[in-house]
């Protein structure tokens, strides 16, 4: 287990809330069959403090990952059952759920994440095969109600997701809330090689794909952002999101129909919405989404972390739901199965993921069926955590046609090593 620290390039606005750098978790371990064959497997994944613990200072939240991934790394070792790489998951969750005490269950989740990539990427490299080709009966005997309860009997995992990954996914590039749109905004430049304004980005990468970051403290400046941007951007898919932040579903919906009135093209390019109001949706069931999901697909992030919030969201009018590598390549193999059950529109996020975790991030998106589009930041924030792995995935770290290609991710495990 080893923590790396990076700054950021630029800072990144989102939420109301504004980060300048990431320590990232990495974490090998050694897996062991019943005949005596080890194998070791590599995972790695962005601690992101402010995004999954928020509301106590930067260094404490760090601090307590940091803490609870020493005593997660205890549980591991101490871990002497054989099986499946989603049955180990299962089984170790509420032991590292009880060592966190107070913590939330999001910043559980993500620093659980690298230890179980790695259970993960062990088990396919010992069978020489893609983790995703180790899914079905052949290596995890037990269907979905073994994990997902009754309502999922006789349902197989593999059934869930593609054996082989999607050629190619869009990639949708991050405009922060403090980003320069076009170099009037720029109040000093960085210099250093890389794009600082919109136009700029496009034509670096090729972009196709936008995800708008807003702010929900101004409804008018939040819709003038918006259509100042598809001005700039010109005929590009879009994702909003909002970090939880609009005050209440009224505000959420003048949103939307100010964006329709004002621009109905750019409303039609609005692939989707990711979590416009609070996250402990126990506490909010006044903010149902039925009326605003009628425009669009309204997604949970913040609120997914396992399928009980799955389920509540889905009731209170969530069509959509946010998978990501940094709650766990279990959970993300879980709550895909339960997206597809129930009909919901599933896309895969980003959390500033660098190097490895963004190859396990990508590999989770081109083997999601119905997933066009991953966000990654990382190569705008912290591109340098990204330069060790450029050579040998380039499809995935050089993009210059808006989409990342995934041919080098046909290796053993999770493929980055």
């Amino acid at each position: 287990m080893k923590f790396e620290d990076f700054l950021y390039r630029a800072p990144y606005q989102f939420g109301g809330k504004t980060v300048d750098r990431v320590t990232m978790l990495n974490v090998e371990v050694t897996v062991r069959t019943r005949e005596g064959k080890r194998q070791k497997g590599f995972g790695s994944m962005s601690m992101g403090n402010v995004w999954a613990y928020p509301g106590k200072p930067y260094d404490v939240t760090l601090g307590e990952m940091r803490t609870l991934a020493a005593a997660i790394k205890t549980v591991y070792e101490g871990h002497r059952e054989y099986g499946h790489p989603i049955d180990l998951g299962v089984q170790v969750e509420p032991a590292c759920m009880k060592a966190a005490l107070q913590m939330p269950k999001l910043a559980v989740l993500v620093t659980l994440s690298p230890f179980d990539a790695a259970v993960h990427d062990a088990y396919g490299k010992l069978l020489g095969r893609s983790i995703y080709q180790c899914y079905g009966p052949d290596c995890l005997p037990r269907d979905l109600s073994a994990y997902l309860g009754a309502d999922f009997k006789g349902q197989r995992l593999h059934e869930a997701i593609l054996l082989k990954p999607k050629p190619q996914v869009s990639l949708y590039h991050s405009v922060g809330a403090g980003d320069a749109i076009e170099a009037a905004d720029l109040k000093t430049r960085l210099n250093d090689g890389l794009p600082e304004t919109l136009p700029d980005w496009i034509a670096y990468n090729g972009l196709t794909h936008l995800k708008i970051k807003l702010n929900g403290s101004n409804l008018a400046a939040d819709v003038e952002r918006v259509v100042r941007i598809d001005r700039v951007a010109g005929n590009k898919t879009y994702c909003l999101d909002f970090n939880e932040n609009c005050p209440n579903i009224a505000y959420f919906l003048d949103f939307l129909r100010q964006i329709k009135e004002r621009a109905p093209k750019l409303f039609d390019k609005v692939q989707y919405v990711e979590q416009p109001t609070r996250r402990d949706l126990k506490a909010d069931r006044a903010n149902v989404m039925h009326e605003a999901a009628k425009l669009r697909p309204v997604v949970i992030d913040e609120s997914l972390v396992d399928l009980e919030t799955l389920l509540l969201a889905r009731d209170m009018g969530y069509t959509g739901v946010a998978l990501k590598a940094c709650k766990g390549q279990t959970q993300a193999m879980l709550m895909a199965a339960a997206a597809k059950k129930y009909q919901m529109f599933t896309c895969v996020q980003d959390l500033t993921c660098p190097g490895a975790a963004l190859i396990h991030s990508v590999g989770l998106a081109a083997h999601v069926p119905g997933v066009t589009g991953i966000e990654a930041n990382a190569r705008q924030y912290v591109p340098v955590a990204n330069r060790p792995w450029e050579a040998k995935f380039p499809g995935i770290f050089k993009v210059t046609d808006g989409a990342m290609r995934t041919a080098s991710l046909r290796g053993p495990g999770l493929g980055a090593v």
